[in-house]
């Protein structure tokens, strides 16, 4: 592409949508996709359970699997599963969930990497706003189980943690699966967090750590928050 004086310069690769004449169509967009957001999610009658993590892992890793199983029991157990929708953790909850023949919920959001929706979703929405689908993963959840991921994970991890501690949203469990990912972190909260009188002793309570699908089923169980 050339500018007015003639010299070719290069587009951009992704164009933010930042026009100030865009302004008010953009708030239209955005209610829609709460609305769009709301009437979907609420036709789900049963309890959901989101579950997230890395859209990098493969199909081989042992954390796949596992997620794969920690799904499939959850929707023996009449709950919903809910992802992102696209490749590793969350194609490994559906396809749990899926041929589990429960019901597999895929939130999918439009990006320039890992953005196709995974074949194990037999009930989809797409969003192109990150926090109108962090709402919808919010609110339609009555606890999280967080496997290891990126800093996209680490974004919903401490969302999560942030509303349950502000009491901006009922409490639910969250689950870090996998101790060896998550114990350094977990660790570092407590040292320097806590240390530093940043969150308090009792805040570290909203976590849980477990390295047992069947211990993880069974605390979501006994301990699922109300939606």
């Amino acid at each position: 592409m050339k500018n007015g004086n003639g010299r070719i310069i290069k587009e951009p690769k992704y164009v933010l949508d930042n026009s100030v004449a865009s302004d008010s169509w953009r708030m239209l967009r955005i209610m829609s996709e709460f609305v769009e957001g709301f009437d979907g999610m609420s036709a789900i009658d049963i309890p959901g359970v989101t579950i997230y993590g890395s859209a990098r892992t493969p199909q081989n890793h042992k954390y796949y699997l596992l997620a794969e199983e920690i799904a499939a029991e959850l929707a023996r157990e009449g709950f919903a599963v809910i992802t992102g929708g696209g490749p590793g953790i969350m194609e490994a909850a559906n396809k749990g969930a899926f041929n589990a023949g429960g019901i597999s919920v895929g939130l999918n959001i439009k990006l320039p990497h890992e953005q196709d929706l995974n074949p194990y979703v037999n009930f989809s929405l797409d969003f192109k706003y990150f926090f109108v689908r962090k709402v919808m993963l919010m609110k339609y959840s009555s606890g999280f189980v967080c496997m290891p991921g990126g800093f996209g994970s680490m974004d919903e991890l401490f969302e999560s943690l942030t509303l349950v501690q502000t009491e901006r949203i009922k409490p639910f469990p969250i689950v870090l699966f996998g101790s060896e990912f998550w114990g350094g972190l977990v660790e570092w909260i407590k040292d320097k967090m806590v240390g530093n009188g940043n969150i308090s002793d009792e805040d570290i309570s909203l976590l849980t750590v477990l390295d047992d699908p069947d211990e993880v089923v069974a605390y979501l169980k006994n301990n699922r928050g109300e939606k």
